[in-house]
């Protein structure tokens, strides 16, 4: 204690002898003497951070597109995910959008032209439920970023703030033909938190991958996952995890209406902020979608009923092993089914899930979309798809290539609300385009080329179109460049 007592009177003494002090303290101004004035100055007014406002975007997009060349591929077919295949067909692509497709393109005379015989092309892919960048891999325990399972509703942790954008794993799921990706948290909780939709693109920051304008998702889970987690300290039973839901909801509806009549007539004090009763709040609103990772069909029909007794819409139920006993009510709700091909089996609420699943969804009129859930299924989308439709042919549903396609383009887009700019190929849409070796349903073919926005981001044939990590820094490939 007296060492301590005579070390800072030294200190004292030096700095009024004037000797160097901490920089940090050297950097600061000269504090002024303190007056009336002053005092009342020193409460500064709440800055942007201070409000809940509707649609407030604290960490936008910085992703910039890279500069693009007109390009022409001629003699391709074409699945466009809106009708039947074009056989030897022709797509343009101009200034980061698809110009024209059609049996016959006009092109401008300066634009690349590749000759696609024997080729296809699709929209770019989509994998509507995916954990890169926030389970990457080498997977480490340092590296597990996806469940903050410390309380079952953990609306206010947001997925990008754990993406690792140097994740290995990203540029494989360009490699095939993955061009945007949802991340999501992890299942341990009712509510997770939110999600991040990323163009898989290299970038220094979470932020320069983020799809500019895409609305956030809520991550919501049922069943054994939360209650298996919580089982020490509850929710420990289904019926308690309905009440956790619930009670969520209703202290969301309570700030929602507490702030949305604050933002009306700005009288008295705002509310005090809560970052997770402000993203509930921004469900209530209609400006996040709701992702509900649930298995059962029973579990699924009370997740519809707890949305309408709160006034939100389900975007999409994710995994539902169980969703063909319920396909007729996913289409009457409008709700999607993001599902596995043939993941089942698994656990006991995994039990019932059959091959068919999805083609059976399929024909019900809802909208079927193949997701991966899986760094391995998402790299092979393509193949993923058709295994489901090979399992849905098995089972006697007549389904074609071509609405098989917009299971993995077209209703995962909707899914993500970004049917407006991806999913398909037409006038007007994003050029996020995928040149195949062959039938993008067959197991033999590969992914030649990637475009996002028009721009190639991967090819083939080309090593300087490569795109690897600074984690992978000191990787040396095969002398010849190729792939294997």
């Amino acid at each position: 204690m007296r060492s301590a007592i005579l070390a800072v009177t030294a200190l004292a003494l030096c700095t009024q002898a004037g000797a160097a002090v901490s920089p940090l303290l050297a950097q600061a101004p000269a504090a002024k003497p303190a007056t009336d004035t002053a005092k009342k100055a020193s409460v500064a007014p709440p800055g942007a951070g201070a409000l809940s406002v509707p649609n407030a975007d604290p960490f936008p997009s910085t992703y910039a597109a890279r500069p693009t060349r007109a390009t022409v591929i001629r003699n391709v077919s074409i699945f466009t995910a809106t009708g039947p295949l074009i056989r030897s067909g022709a797509v343009l692509m101009r200034d980061g959008k698809i110009v024209a497709v059609g049996a016959t393109v006009d092109a401008p005379a300066d634009a690349v032209v590749i000759d696609g015989t024997g080729k296809f092309v699709t929209p770019g892919l989509i994998d509507t439920h995916s954990h890169l960048g926030v389970y990457p891999a080498p997977g480490t325990a340092a590296h597990s970023d996806g469940n903050e399972a410390t309380a079952p509703v953990t609306a206010h942790v947001w997925a990008e703030h754990s993406v690792w954008p140097q994740d290995p794993q990203f540029p494989r799921d360009l490699m095939g033909g993955v061009t945007t990706l949802q991340v999501l948290p992890g299942s341990a909780n009712l509510i997770g938190g939110r999600s991040a939709v990323l163009k898989v693109v290299p970038s220094r920051s979470a932020q320069g991958m983020k799809f500019p304008g895409a609305k956030y998702g809520l991550k919501m889970a049922c069943g054994e996952n939360p209650k298996r987690v919580y089982a020490q300290r509850g929710p420990s039973t289904r019926m308690a995890n309905v009440a956790g839901y619930r009670g969520a909801w209703i202290q969301a509806e309570q700030y929602r209406r507490k702030w949305d009549k604050w933002l009306v007539d700005r009288q008295g004090e705002a509310p005090a902020r809560d970052l997770g009763m402000e993203t509930l709040a921004e469900v209530l609103r209609g400006n996040i979608l709701v992702h509900n990772h649930c298995y059962q069909a029973d579990e699924m029909v009370q997740m519809i009923d707890i949305a309408k007794e709160f006034g939100y819409q389900i975007r999409s139920f994710h995994h539902g092993v169980e969703a063909y006993k319920i396909a007729d009510v996913l289409a009457k709700e409008g709700i999607s089914g993001s599902l596995w091909a043939d993941w089942g089996g698994f656990k006991m609420e995994a039990l019932d899930g059959v091959r068919a699943n999805i083609g059976l969804v399929h024909v019900a009129g809802a909208r079927a979309i193949v997701h991966s859930d899986d760094p391995s299924g998402s790299q092979r989308l393509n193949q993923e798809a058709a295994k489901a439709l090979a399992a849905a042919r098995e089972a006697g549903l007549r389904i074609s290539d071509e609405e098989a396609i917009t299971w993995i383009t077209r209703n995962a887009a909707w899914a993500l609300g970004l049917d407006d700019r991806i999913g398909t190929i037409e006038p007007g849409k994003n050029a996020d385009v995928v040149l195949w070796s062959g039938n993008p349903l067959s197991v033999y073919t590969r992914a030649e080329k990637v475009w996002i926005d028009g721009a190639v981001y991967f090819d083939r044939a080309d090593a300087s179109q490569r795109w690897r990590t600074d984690f992978e820094l000191g990787y040396v490939p095969a002398n010849d460049g190729r792939i294997r």
